[in-house]
């Protein structure tokens, strides 16, 4: 309180003002103008909007200072056509600051309530809107007093998932020289060799992110938007006249702009420029890894929660049915706060493990914990358990119950049904479960920075280190192999918001 705290929790406050206005403004007009009007381009748009879900939030923050900054292609053609010769002949705003920050992990995030409101608007009727229409609303009166009332739960989840992962983020803070809580973790624990003060900032964040999940649960409280029945009419979508639709298609164009083609093409000119970035040393054994290490740890979770889901199913007790939420926690701890957690009492661990086989056989084993990558698959499976288990217990859900009481009845066992029934039906569930698991585990940078084995790269650590040192070349074909994995698993929430 005395020295660095004040200073770190103003900053994350801003940042998460300026990221909470930005991606409700981007996300909610979007989904709106997408799911109520027909304009140029709106089918292909409805897509391209989820794509900067695959970039990593520090590599779009690359990308930008990459164009804009002093020997930026943009302020470098500048200086060429008004002939100016140095920074003092012209203005132009500093690129590494707080409002950089916002703006690139406001296209990063907006997504999350693009995603929730758009799909909250297609499950209303569209009588409810023909009735406004017909009451005298205009445009604006529909979206203000019909459409925005209606999907409020949903923007406000949106907007607190977004806001989970800014508060979460380091990469693109510490990029642009924004000290937030994340970065004081950092810089208190491995640079100022203070755990406890690290620790101490740790614990802010997590009540920042129970407080963000309050609010969200309080916000929303017990309203409920139901159909009045199952023939509800879908939306029929108003055609966009005059220059309007060009307008509604450069609203919806500029978010993919800025979040998805802009880092896409600073990092493929960044590879093409330098073909060797692909055959440098280091980038086969960091893939290598993020393929081991993350796919390791999304069998692990994945089947860790489809073993919980079941458990619980089959226990039948409300009591420990009412814990299962806690498993999602995790998911809201930022991965800082995680490594930290996981950290302290895996190096006490590891060192009673290591001096008790010490002094049984006299053979010195090391750290098998802390000095392997074991840590940072059980960081990332307490981080992503929450997903895993939120698309499996949905799965199970789909299920009817009579097929394996069924099962039951003709003298299976629990084990029996779920390999017979639950896992043949869910198979498409579960393979999904994993793959988002999967790319999560190849975009997470904080705890795999606190976690890994020294001199253990993966693909995010080897963008993050090549590109504070200003090698961006070389962290191109790191970076477009991290966006492509994150592109599978956009396609995968596309295919499923097909209308």
């Amino acid at each position: 309180m005395a020295t660095v705290l004040p200073r770190y929790l103003v900053t994350t406050l801003a940042l998460m003002l300026g990221v909470a206005a930005l991606t409700a403004a981007m996300g909610t007009g979007a989904a709106w103008l997408v799911s109520q009007y027909r304009f140029p381009g709106r089918n292909l748009l409805g897509w391209a909007l989820l794509f900067p879900m695959a970039i990593p939030a520090y590599v779009a923050a690359y990308a930008l200072v990459d164009v804009t900054d002093y020997a930026g292609p943009l302020q470098t053609g500048l200086r060429a056509a008004f002939g100016w010769t140095s920074a003092r002949d012209y203005w132009f705003p500093e690129v590494r600051s707080l409002w950089a920050a916002i703006l690139v992990l406001s296209l990063a995030l907006y997504p999350y309530v693009y995603l929730l409101a758009r799909t909250a608007w297609r499950e209303q009727s569209g009588c409810t809107y023909d009735v406004a229409r017909a009451l005298g609303c205009g445009p604006w009166g529909m979206f203000w007093r019909v459409g925005l009332p209606l999907a409020r739960p949903s923007i406000a989840a949106g907007v607190a998932l977004a806001l989970m992962e800014t508060v979460a983020d380091y990469g693109t803070v510490q990029h642009f020289g924004v000290q937030t809580l994340t970065t004081g973790v950092f810089s208190t624990w491995l640079n100022g060799g203070n755990a406890g003060g690290a620790a101490q900032i740790a614990g802010v964040i997590l009540a920042l992110i129970l407080l963000l999940v309050g609010l969200e649960r309080l916000g929303r409280g017990a309203a409920r938007f139901h159909r009045l029945g199952r023939s509800g009419r879908p939306i029929e979508r108003q055609p966009i006249e005059g220059p309007g639709r060009w307008l509604a298609t450069l609203v919806c164009l500029v978010p993919v702009a800025g979040g998805f083609l802009l880092p896409v093409g600073v990092m493929l000119a960044r590879a093409l420029e330098s073909p060797a970035g692909w055959i440098a040393p280091g980038l086969v054994d960091a893939l290598v890894n993020t393929l081991v290490v993350a796919g390791l740890a999304a069998l692990a979770t994945v089947g860790a929660a489809l073993f919980l889901v079941y458990a619980l199913r089959m226990a039948g007790s409300r009591l420990v049915q009412g814990l299962l939420p806690l498993t999602l926690i995790g998911y809201a701890a930022p991965g800082a706060v995680l490594a930290l957690g996981l950290l302290v009492p895996l190096a006490a661990l590891d060192h009673w493990l290591a001096d008790g086989v010490l002094g049984l056989t006299g053979w010195d084993p090391g750290l098998m914990l802390t000095g392997t990558a074991f840590a940072l698959g059980l960081a990332y499976l307490v981080r992503f358990f929450g997903i895993a288990q939120g698309a499996l217990e949905a799965a199970f859900g789909r299920v009817s119950p009579s097929l394996p009481l069924a099962a039951r009845s003709l003298g299976r066992s629990p084990g029996g049904a779920l390999t017979a029934v639950y896992l043949p039906l869910m198979r498409g569930s579960v393979l999904t479960a994993v793959l988002v698991v999967f790319v999560d585990c190849v975009k997470e940078l904080p705890a795999t920075l606190l976690l890994r084995p020294f001199n253990y790269n993966t693909l995010s650590t080897r963008v993050f280190e090549l590109a504070s040192l200003e090698r961006l070349s070389e962290a191109a074909p790191a970076a477009l192999v991290v966006m492509a994995v994150g592109m599978v698993a956009v396609v995968l929430v596309a295919k499923g918001q097909r209308d």
